[in-house]
């Protein structure tokens, strides 16, 4: 039990790293969440802050959820005789999230962990993650809406897993990880539902 509560810790801090807003801060002069969407994530920052910045909170983004699931694979190699490793991963996988969402060292407010998801979906089961990566981005394209194709694909995770026989486990995990994703698009949902979802390219409103 002591290695799955750490390892919740440590995948907490790691995601509570909100690299959108420390970039913004140090390169363009303000807080990413003050501007636009006042979201902390690669969206936000695209629109406020340029391509360069966006494309390396992105990168940012997904290794937290990389370096999170390794250290629970390496936690899981040590202590391979008292711990479960699936459920050790999508731990990390689901505590990083909720670290990128409330950030424990930026007053608990972040992003919505699609960036993050990509990095422990991609690492977790690669084939599974590049269909949820690949579906997303289709949809973004056809929509023009980062929202739609990132909850979408949230709800695809779970079920990919289930359907390619990953365990009870690993489903479980991932719904949760999913239902955690579109939990923090609440608010595009609602956009979605009154049609007034921001698209690519357009001001936020």
């Amino acid at each position: 039990m002591g290695v799955y509560v750490a390892m919740a810790i440590i995948a907490y801090f790691i995601g509570s790293i909100s690299f959108g807003v420390i970039l913004t801060k140090k390169f363009a002069g303000f807080d990413v969440r003050d501007k636009g969407s006042k979201g902390a994530g690669m969206t936000n920052v695209l629109r406020t802050a340029g391509k360069r910045l966006a494309l390396i909170t992105l990168v940012c983004d997904i290794l937290k959820g990389v370096v999170a699931i390794l250290i629970a694979m390496l936690l899981a190699w040590i202590f391979v005789d008292s711990v479960e490793v699936v459920t050790l991963n999508y731990i990390a996988g689901f505590f990083a999230i909720l670290g990128h969402t409330f950030p424990i060292f930026f007053r608990f407010k972040g992003g919505k962990g699609v960036a993050t998801a990509i990095g422990i979906m991609l690492l977790l089961n690669w084939q599974i993650g590049l269909i949820c990566v690949v579906f997303g981005v289709t949809l973004m394209a056809i929509t023009r809406m980062v929202s739609v194709g990132s909850i979408l694909s949230a709800i695809l995770y779970p079920v990919l897993t289930l359907m390619l026989g990953e365990g009870l486990i690993a489903f479980l995990g991932s719904l949760m990880i999913g239902l955690l994703v579109v939990f923090n698009h609440r608010q595009n949902i609602q956009r979605l539902r009154n049609g007034t979802e921001n698209k690519l390219g357009q001001k936020v409103k």
